[in-house]
């Protein structure tokens, strides 16, 4: 066995005990690790300043994220990313600081090197997020896990060069069974190409987010790094979502990154002596929650292969229906629709910078959406408003 192998070992044993231990604590009722990260950044959002607002939802998404190793930031970290968020420094200057606040400490327990490893890739995370360049590919996947990782593992954006099995709490320690490392290159070749050939044209709200969900899951079963294979997916898909002119709710990620990573989990299992069936219902809830802002109640013990089956019928329903699913809609013009419905003074200028689209591009949303009877413009072009026929 390898050296670098051997480690991913250890640590993959600490991990795993690391989550029975969150199974132990939810079991008694007790506290998960503090939260209140999470209110003191809400602030911000509530605040209502769109930059402000924009950092502030980066940072919760990046530091809910370490959820999915069992890692936690630390104080300092969120001093440094409220100075961010208020403007005070640049997200670089951040880094910076993490780095160098890590660097005087020169003796440090097990817990601070993996609090050091929470801080360094939740501050890149961060950047990352806010930087709005992508190109959908196997190789900014790879430069995605290279950005996050590099100087925390040996083999940042390096694809694995051998086997792995992950014992995980959701299966009661079994593994998922992922891609062999001798063909990783062709599984990433094979299923970006399937994806990059998909069109989402004509397709409805709810196929499209199973679909987005499905390509997550397949992507996430290869695991070509050795390790952070989860937080990669997570920021490549946001990343993703996003060219379809989405709001990615981070409220999603914020709470709920480890049901996240448990969701992949179960969406890549099988075991048909113990009659578990793989399923992307838990997935598809995550991603109809981040994306349409509805509200199923994601709760890491209905994935559990212990959870019986016929229990998981009693709790999704209660869901609101989204507004805008049985619509005719491209992604494109449901990110425009929500936009407009939220913001009906909204400027042809503003949805570009939103969404990320040319102005060309948005003006045919615009008039397709006019088309299809969704939207009217009242009073005129200057001083008017777009009312939304479909509410």
């Amino acid at each position: 066995m390898t050296k670098s192998s051997t480690s991913f070992q250890r640590r993959k044993e600490q991990k795993y005990y690391r989550y029975k231990s969150k199974e132990k604590l939810s079991k008694r009722g007790a506290n998960m690790p503090d939260k209140n990260w999470q209110f003191e950044l809400e602030e911000y959002i509530k605040q209502g300043e769109p930059d402000k607002v924009e950092k502030s939802e980066a940072w919760q998404t990046a530091i809910g994220l370490q959820a999915v190793d069992g890692l936690n930031t630390s104080d300092y970290l969120l001093d440094t990313a409220k100075e961010h968020i208020e403007g005070k420094i640049t997200i670089d200057e951040a880094q910076k600081r993490i780095h160098s606040y890590y660097e005087q400490r020169c003796v440090r327990t097990e817990t601070e090197n993996e609090t050091k490893e929470a801080d360094i890739v939740s501050a890149r995370i961060a950047k990352l997020l806010g930087e709005r360049a992508f190109q959908f590919s196997p190789a900014e996947w790879l430069s995605i896990h290279r950005r996050l990782f590099e100087g925390v593992f040996s083999h940042a954006g390096q694809v694995r060069q051998y086997n792995i099995t992950k014992k995980e709490w959701v299966l009661n320690g079994d593994t998922v069974t992922y891609a062999d490392w001798n063909s990783i290159k062709e599984t990433l070749d094979y299923d970006f190409s399937t994806e990059k050939q998909f069109s989402y044209e004509g397709l409805s709200v709810d196929a499209a987010v199973k679909h987005l969900a499905k390509f997550a899951s397949d992507i996430w079963q290869i695991h070509p790094f050795s390790e952070g294979n989860t937080r990669a997916t997570a920021v490549f898909m946001i990343k993703y979502m996003k060219t379809f002119g989405f709001s990615v709710n981070n409220d999603a990620f914020e709470k709920y990154s480890w049901y996240f990573r448990n969701a992949l989990v179960r969406a890549n299992y099988n075991n048909l002596q113990k009659g578990v069936h793989s399923t992307t219902k838990f997935l598809e809830m995550f991603f109809s929650n981040l994306l349409l802002d509805t509200h199923y109640e994601l709760k890491n013990r209905y994935m559990h292969i212990d959870y019986a089956e016929n229990n998981f019928q009693s709790i999704s329903p209660k869901v609101p229906k989204y507004q805008f699913d049985t619509l005719d809609c491209t992604l494109e013009e449901l990110a425009v629709l929500e936009l407009v419905a939220k913001n009906p003074t909204i400027k042809q200028q503003e949805l570009v910078e939103a969404t990320g689209k040319s102005i060309a591009t948005i003006k045919r949303i615009m008039k397709s959406l006019q088309d299809k009877n969704y939207i009217r413009r009242e009073s005129g072009k200057r001083y008017g408003k777009w009312e939304i026929l479909v509410l």
